[in-house]
């Protein structure tokens, strides 16, 4: 067997491990170790543990990816999401679905201040649920709208996806931050749509309750100011050029840590509970970063990357067919395989296709338009059934709603985000307009 062919059916092979629920980490560092001593020789394989285990913690700009996952933590104790919740609550909560509007927009509200979709979903459905159970809202949109809200997580910056995206494809994170501000808007408005659209085809599944006095909506909108000041301290200061990206993420930790203090939320075990879950989503992460890098060593060895790319610019197809492609094999690859696992794994292989295509618009602008839309199509997978990961979280808070009742609601919600890729698809200047 050539090089070529070993590399091409290491994937069929990866997915088989996946389905058999081996940890995609693990299961890309076997098969890259594998490969490697097949397509080279132990010794080979050797040497390149020997370097890629510095080489792939190293890089400076992955501190920023500990920094985020414990500024969302800091966030979590200090009871910033609950404030959130009250605050989107008390200004839309007696709105027809307002209780569930209510949550997207805190999740977006958090997701400002976290940068991950699981912890996102997790955060919120503890808060919000028992509120939306005690409302009369149905249990499956209920856990589909914070199932959805959860991915606003990874795309409202800043993002820790976007930040692996940006290290691989050697982009400026700060500005891939702000190309992702106004998708992340519209996925907000088009969640709280779905919604109503769900709530008029189901007008049963939600309840109403009376409005709150206005003298309780600026209460409650005065305690997301914390929120507020370290969004504008972090992501001002990194558009602003006050401090880069990963000196913003350490400003932001402090700052979060320091108001999680004052409010008593680190105090009896919060501090630790908060480094030991940091740690625990720093580990994963960065062990799946070492699996990608070994088996993305090994395609490279067998040259797959390369010849996928010549075969794909040479076929002579439209460039706006072949980024179509790409996009409905994120789609399909994210019913089964979580967000960051995607981006480690594809981008390696499709981004020397997308950088050799020409969209009649400047490289850098397209680069961010295409993070984007990445992002965007991967964040759908986190809700698409059978394995959205952000499901199963909802799904594991609220065990009395089976995960078929998710399931049906989230699909409007899927809708939603489908319509949104279309929409920046067809017109990237929603991206790039303002860049």
């Amino acid at each position: 067997m050539s090089d070529l062919a070993l590399g091409l059916a290491s994937f069929p092979l990866l997915l088989l491990l996946i389905a058999l629920r081996v940890p995609i980490g693990l299961a890309m560092l076997a098969l890259g170790a594998g490969g490697m001593m097949l397509a080279g020789s132990p010794a080979m394989w050797l040497a390149k543990m020997k370097n890629e285990g510095f080489s792939a913690f190293a890089s400076y700009d992955l501190s920023v990816v500990p920094f985020f996952l414990l500024m969302g933590q800091f966030a979590t104790q200090g009871g910033m999401s609950r404030a959130l919740f009250r605050a989107a609550d008390a200004l839309i909560g007696h709105r027809r679905g307002g209780l569930a509007m209510a949550a997207i927009g805190a999740c977006a509200g958090f997701g400002a201040i976290c940068g991950s979709s699981l912890a996102t979903a997790a955060t919120m459905g503890r808060v919000a649920l028992p509120e939306m159970r005690a409302a009369g809202y149905a249990g499956g949109l209920s856990t589909a709208a914070l199932a959805a809200g959860g991915t606003l997580g990874i795309l409202i910056p800043p993002s820790v996806v976007l930040v692996i995206f940006a290290i691989q494809t050697e982009q400026n994170i700060a500005r891939l931050f702000a190309a992702a501000v106004v998708p992340g808007l519209l996925a907000v408005f088009g969640y709280m749509a779905a919604v109503r659209a769900y709530l008029a085809r189901h007008p049963q599944a939600a309840g109403t309750r009376a409005p709150r006095p206005w003298g309780q909506r600026l209460r409650a909108l005065a305690g997301t100011g914390p929120v507020v000041a370290i969004f504008a301290l972090v992501v001002g200061g990194i558009y602003g050029g006050l401090f880069s990206p990963t000196e913003g993420a350490a400003v932001g930790a402090a700052g979060t840590g320091l108001l999680a203090w004052l409010a008593g939320g680190l105090r009896g075990g919060g501090l630790r509970a908060a480094l030991l879950a940091t740690a625990e989503a720093t580990g994963m992460i960065f062990f799946i970063l070492l699996g990608a890098a070994v088996y993305n060593g090994f395609l490279g060895m067998t040259r797959v990357p390369q010849e996928l790319a010549e075969m794909v610019t040479g076929a002579g197809w439209p460039p706006m067919a072949i980024l179509a492609a790409m996009l409905v094999f994120y789609l399909i690859l994210g019913c089964f395989m979580d967000s960051l696992s995607m981006i480690l794994l594809t981008i390696p292989t499709f981004w020397p296709i997308f950088a050799g295509l020409d969209f009649g618009m400047d490289p850098d602008l397209a680069a961010l338009w295409f993070g984007v839309l990445v992002l965007i199509v991967v964040e759908v997978g986190l809700i698409t059934p059978p394995v959205g990961l952000n499901l199963f979280v909802i799904n594991a808070i609220d065990t009395a709603t089976p995960l078929s009742a998710t399931w049906r609601a989230v699909s409007w919600f899927v809708a939603a985000d489908l319509i949104r890729v279309a929409l920046i698809f067809a017109l990237p200047a929603i991206v790039t307009v303002w860049l």
